[in-house]
């Protein structure tokens, strides 16, 4: 006797169909922003017009099945969000001074550092700004070599 299949049928986000559709990076997480509808949405927002005052010329990427990242000579950082936290994570952070201590996660590594954000913390934003320029600066004296 066969066991009947049962289909699942998975839908996919709005950020999803657009990368499907040739929809750029930005749009896809202006999409996502969108998509979240609280507070990791309000967060990712404010982190992204912090990374582009930061660096005007930044690129942004949709990766990794729907992680924006942040790219300068290299990537800067990726924006990944979960139910608790918003995660940026630094490309090359082990690598950076930190003298604001943003860093909070993944420390241990000797790549990358990452910090999360909870619902209700502030954004050193000058910090932040710094940190992301930092990071920039970084990636260039890697290109050059």
């Amino acid at each position: 006797m066969k066991k009947a299949a049962t289909a699942v049928k998975k839908t996919a986000s709005a950020a999803t169909k657009a990368k499907q559709s040739g929809t750029s990076p930005a749009h896809l997480i202006d999409g996502r922003i969108k998509e979240l509808g609280d507070w990791r949405g309000e967060t990712l927002a404010r982190v992204r017009t912090l990374i582009r005052q930061a660096c005007p010329d930044v690129v942004e990427e949709w990766k990794w099945r729907g992680v924006p990242v942040w790219e300068s000579a290299g990537i800067i950082c990726t924006g990944e969000t979960y139910k608790a936290v918003v995660k940026l994570t630094f490309a090359r952070g082990a690598a950076l001074d930190d003298p604001s201590r943003l860093f909070n996660s993944s420390l241990d590594g000797n790549t990358r550092r990452a910090i999360d954000i909870r619902e209700g913390d502030e954004i050193n934003e000058k910090a932040f700004k710094a940190l992301i320029r930092a990071a920039v600066i970084l990636n260039m004296s890697k290109k050059k070599r």
